[in-house]
């Protein structure tokens, strides 16, 4: 069985588009179209329903999908075990993150990143939406928010640190709350969703539903609108922390932590063999980022 008639096959799937699998691998749409007919012919079943708009697969073809997948990443994997064409990863990686991380801590990086491995190209989409791996045809995303697809396999990449922050004008014209429970008295900037905050206190956790004048769904908005003395915000450390060093916001209720599970993740769906692709990428950005990452080094 043809090894490229099997990645064609994959792309297929994910793009449900013969032209952009082909060109992504360097095929015509008419030699990707006759790469695909030859697999069909070699199985003697057909993979494909072909349409003018697009390209689903049959019933068929999603059983035969999860094999392939498995196929490649052995072959992959046992190319780059003993070095085959000097073990660099090539193709299109497809990642998917969070529009600020991906603005702010994913791009410098990408630069060292494709200067390591200049076989592969990045396809990039920075959306805050949750987009489907698989039906989007994605290699792999960056998340900050716990698995729920049991399909998927996450990687931790460095910790999510959440702090208190208020800007010095703020906290001259308000004062600073010594204890979670006086946030009550205060105007917090919220960032939706995220309204319920608990810290851990020598009492026990203290859950507080923070309540203010402005919610946004936009991180950056909400360090920015706390930046300029608005209000009280929960923050990453990670969208903060140039703020902190400038003293353009102070970290406030330091001995109040906040209770918080979260990490930068790298996600993918699951396979029994983990693609070079994937692995160089993931292994490359968690030593960018350190333990601790550098944001709060």
């Amino acid at each position: 069985m043809n090894i490229e008639y099997l990645r064609l096959f994959v792309r297929v799937a994910s793009t449900h588009n013969i032209s952009q699998a082909g060109n992504e691998l360097g095929l015509s749409p008419a030699v990707a179209s006759a790469h695909i007919s030859k697999l069909e012919a070699s199985l003697g079943v057909r993979l494909v329903h072909r349409t003018t708009r697009k390209v689903s697969l049959t019933e068929e073809g999603e059983a035969f999908l999860p094999h392939a997948e498995e196929v490649l990443s052995t072959v992959d994997a046992a190319r780059a075990s003993v070095g085959a064409g000097k073990a660099s990863p090539s193709g299109t990686l497809r990642v998917t993150a969070p529009a600020s991380f991906g603005r702010m801590h994913m791009m410098p990086a990408l630069k060292g990143f494709m200067a390591q491995y200049p076989e592969l190209s990045i396809d990039l989409r920075l959306t805050d939406s949750i987009v489907d791996l698989v039906e989007g045809g994605f290699d792999i995303a960056i998340r900050n928010a716990l698995l729920k697809d049991s399909s998927l396999i996450a990687r931790q990449l460095a910790p999510d640190r959440r702090v208190l922050c208020a800007s010095p004008q703020y906290l001259e014209q308000h004062g600073e709350p010594s204890h979670p429970e006086e946030l009550r008295n205060h105007n917090c900037v919220n960032l939706t969703g995220l309204e319920n905050w608990v810290f851990d206190a020598p009492e026990g956790q203290v859950s507080i539903k923070a309540k203010g004048n402005l919610r946004t769904d936009h991180g950056e908005a909400v360090r920015d609108a706390c930046a300029n003395g608005m209000g009280i915000a929960l923050c990453a450390t990670w969208i903060a922390y140039e703020h902190l060093k400038r003293g353009e916001l102070v970290e406030i209720l330091k001995e109040y932590p906040l209770v918080s599970d979260t990490a930068i993740w790298a996600v993918y769906p699951s396979s029994r063999l983990l693609a070079p692709k994937v692995r160089a990428f993931i292994d490359y950005f968690a030593q960018y980022y350190g333990m601790p990452p550098y944001w709060d080094a």
